[in-house]
């Protein structure tokens, strides 16, 4: 016999988790986030990498709720953010890695698509940014806030990886942004949008 229900699978995996959580100093809010990032990555050592820093979560639902574009660094993180939830807000979401432009731009710069499709993001007026996968992309964001050429509204910084992806989140808690991070290796575009869920779902509830 197994679980087949869908809601009752998850807030199985909720009661599981929340086992294993007493050891942790989150607020509510804070601790229905990193629940949602271990549930999805069934690795129990979140609990303790997770970074929030300058009023994240209220800065995001604000976001979320007034309406802004939301750049998100790969396909996956995009698909991976829940559709009806964002429907119900006025966000656009938006990626730009696989355009044509963004590739004969990165070719031209000898630099990534990631940093190049941050940058049209940019261009574009995004104010919300969701990055799971590229240490490229949040090093040139951190730039161009450093330079004043964007003030985001929201940072969702977890690249993944072993180049890059540790110290790139070590120069996002560095800056006066609002922002979530993970310390060291993991993340990825599946925390990523978990962390953008767990937001549109405190906001716009199920």
């Amino acid at each position: 016999m197994y679980i087949k229900e869908p809601m009752k699978i998850e807030n199985t995996s909720m009661d599981i988790i929340d086992g294993v959580m007493g050891d942790v100093d989150f607020s509510e809010e804070e601790m229905v986030i990193a629940k949602r990032m271990i549930h999805t990555t069934g690795d129990f050592d979140y609990r303790k990498i997770i970074v929030f820093q300058n009023d994240f979560i209220a800065h995001g639902k604000e976001a979320l709720k007034s309406g802004i574009k939301i750049f998100t660094d790969t396909k996956m993180a995009y698909q991976g953010i829940n559709k009806p939830a964002l429907e119900k807000s006025s966000c656009e979401l938006v990626y730009y890695i696989d355009d044509e432009d963004v590739r004969e731009k990165a070719k031209e710069k000898g630099t990534t698509r990631s940093a190049c499709s941050l940058e049209k993001a940019v261009e574009n007026g995004a104010k919300g940014f969701v990055i799971g996968n590229a240490p490229t992309a949040l090093f040139r964001l951190i730039e161009l806030t450093k330079e004043g050429k964007v003030s985001p509204a929201f940072v969702v910084g977890v690249p993944v990886g072993f180049v890059g992806a540790a110290e790139s989140k070590e120069e996002l808690r560095k800056i006066e942004v609002p922002a979530i991070s993970t310390v060291g290796t993991k993340g990825g575009s599946n925390v990523a949008a978990s962390i953008i869920n767990a937001l549109l779902y405190m906001v716009y509830p199920r």
